[in-house]
């Protein structure tokens, strides 16, 4: 699935999807509403899911968001996704964090072989490897 379900709704909005992104938790949320909670906390640590409350280490927007890019304002709130992705998704986290990440991970590049024509972050694609490559040393041990 790219987007969230048809009936489904923000949760920190209650409103419907406004370029819906979907967090390292699986939980979706309008890109808007989930970087605000980011800024209204502190902006050296990721925000925490609203609903989990698991650290929110990756954003990624559907695939019908990012081909709004020619719209100012869904442009801007993919910009700022991929600035907070490039912050928090790019550091190295703890292994309970990445083996929480794996199904995710794994199940969007999944979606990315399936579909050619998706094209999976650079950013995403390393933390694919890293977490498999941590997986399999920590298995070896």
């Amino acid at each position: 699935m790219d987007g969230p379900t048809d009936y489904d709704f923000c949760s920190i909005c209650q409103a419907n999807f406004h370029i819906p992104c979907q967090a390292n938790c699986s939980h979706w949320f309008c890109g808007n509403c989930i970087l605000q909670v980011w800024n209204y906390g502190s902006a050296l640590h990721p925000c925490k899911c609203p609903l989990c409350r698991r650290e929110i280490t990756l954003l990624v927007p559907s695939e019908v968001s990012s081909r709004q890019r020619h719209d100012p304002g869904v442009a801007e709130v993919l910009q700022r996704t991929e600035r907070y992705n490039h912050i928090f998704g790019e550091r190295s986290n703890g292994l309970m964090q990445r083996m929480q990440d794996l199904p995710f991970l794994l199940r969007r590049l999944l979606q990315d072989l399936i579909n050619p024509q998706r094209s999976l972050p650079l950013v995403m694609r390393a933390r694919v490897f890293l977490a498999v490559k941590s997986s399999l040393s920590n298995m070896q041990l």
